[in-house]
């Protein structure tokens, strides 16, 4: 294992340290514990908050999301590794306006267990706690399951539109409503070229041949739906695409944002490559691309691979989607 890094069991904390101590201006820890990261910049009374949480190694994914036009806190586990309850629920006091609380985050089983026991908790102190689970991953569960699905890069757009709208001052039922809708129009699937290395276990979660691809892995390394020689950047993303297009279905006429993502070490030329081809497939099926993002939005450490994102929009969502957005890892002007 080759990393730069120190002891292993301090990677995470190292990781939240650094990035606290170069964006001060944006993000503050909560009574200086590591796993509770909140927005520095002034609070707005009566604002809906969001909160986030999951495991670290998927920069910017989650605490990348953290800002104006995002999410309000995150909670940090270890690489791969849910946070606590206890540590979730600090969050949700830390940025209660008065206006409540979403939950929002990828659906993973640590993460349902303790971001149900925070909002237990909340509830105890009359902060109303509402709950999206991300469900885009359309590899995870087959199409009427969709309610079984991992979270993946997608989160990316539930945080863009939810956060707009709480910036707006929606309601908690309109700020959640916005989220759902968010999930229920966002399909993504990957693909993994290597394995990735959890540093506290020292080698790789999985194994794969050099001349070998997995389409449709998850993000901590989970199974995707097929294992084959590697294929060409333009088979890949038509195999792929095709699946995501199928699901929803995303129909003639449409219009949609695409989300290209590098899962930690995949070159940006190569995304840009992806790019190409899927402006082709979707161009030729009259499906209108009004926004795109190109670049790394979840990852899972230093995993080769990419995955695909289409959010089908409507002019709430378009509305949403342009609205400003700030983070460390991320800036939107309004368009």
């Amino acid at each position: 294992m080759k990393k730069l890094m120190n002891k292993p069991e301090d990677f995470s904390r190292e990781t939240i340290e650094g990035i606290i101590l170069a964006h001060p201006e944006c993000l503050k820890m909560v009574d200086n514990n590591f796993r509770c990261v909140v927005r520095a910049d002034e609070r707005k009374p009566g604002k809906v908050a969001i909160a986030t949480g999951g495991g670290s190694g998927h920069l910017p994914t989650f605490l990348g999301y953290v800002g104006y036009g995002l999410a309000d806190g995150v909670t940090v586990g270890n690489v791969f590794a849910s946070p606590s309850a206890e540590a979730m629920y600090e969050v949700d006091k830390a940025i209660d306006n008065g206006a409540g609380v979403l939950h929002l985050y990828g659906r993973y089983g640590g993460d349902l267990m303790n971001f149900g026991m925070a909002a237990d908790l909340a509830s105890m102190d009359d902060i109303r706690v509402e709950e999206v689970l991300v469900t885009d991953d359309v590899a995870s569960a087959p199409k009427g399951e969709e309610d079984k699905r991992r979270g993946v890069a997608g989160l990316f757009y539930a945080y863009k539109t939810a956060g707009a709208a709480a910036e707006k001052m929606y309601s908690l039922d309109e700020v959640k409503r916005i989220a759902q809708k968010t999930v229920d129009n966002t399909r993504t699937m990957g693909v993994a070229l290597s394995s990735c290395t959890v540093p506290e276990a020292g080698k790789p979660t999985f194994t794969i041949s050099d001349d070998e691809m997995e389409i449709g892995m998850g993000i901590h390394g989970e199974p995707g739906i097929e294992r084959t020689k590697l294929k060409t950047n333009d088979e890949v993303v038509e195999i792929m695409l095709n699946k995501i297009i199928e699901d929803l279905p995303f129909e003639e006429g449409a219009e949609v944002s695409v989300l290209v993502n590098g899962l930690g070490a995949t070159p940006l030329e190569e995304l840009y490559i992806a790019y190409r081809k899927v402006y082709e497939i979707l161009d030729g099926k009259g499906i209108k691309i009004y926004r795109n993002y190109i670049g790394e939005f979840a990852t899972s450490m230093e995993m080769a691979g990419m995955s695909l994102t289409l959010l089908k929009l409507d002019d709430e969502l378009k509305e949403m989607l342009d609205f400003k957005a700030y983070s460390p890892f991320f800036k939107q002007d309004q368009k």
